[in-house]
């Protein structure tokens, strides 16, 4: 898993141990947000069942202003502050 473009693009993401989760493909997170186009600039995204937290990265990424990450389960949370904080 990785960020697709924006100021982080090609930075590798953390997947959740246990295989608990399974993270949208690259092809359907680059599809996503070929539909958002320029719109993610300064928005604000609500990421629920972030799993691994990579579509609310990838928005960041691409200029969004604040996601919010919706989680419960606590390896995934940690993947996500780990994601985050790399």
């Amino acid at each position: 898993m990785r960020v697709i473009s924006g100021s982080a693009k090609g930075r590798q993401l953390a997947s959740v141990p246990g295989g608990t989760t399974r993270p949208i493909t690259d092809r359907a997170k680059s599809a996503l947000f070929d539909i958002f186009g320029g719109d993610v600039i300064g928005c604000r995204f609500l990421d629920l069942f972030a799993g691994t937290g990579q579509v609310g990265i990838e928005a960041l990424s691409r200029g969004g202003e604040e996601v919010v990450f919706v989680e419960k389960a606590a390896a995934a949370l940690r993947t996500i502050h780990h994601n985050l904080a790399h």
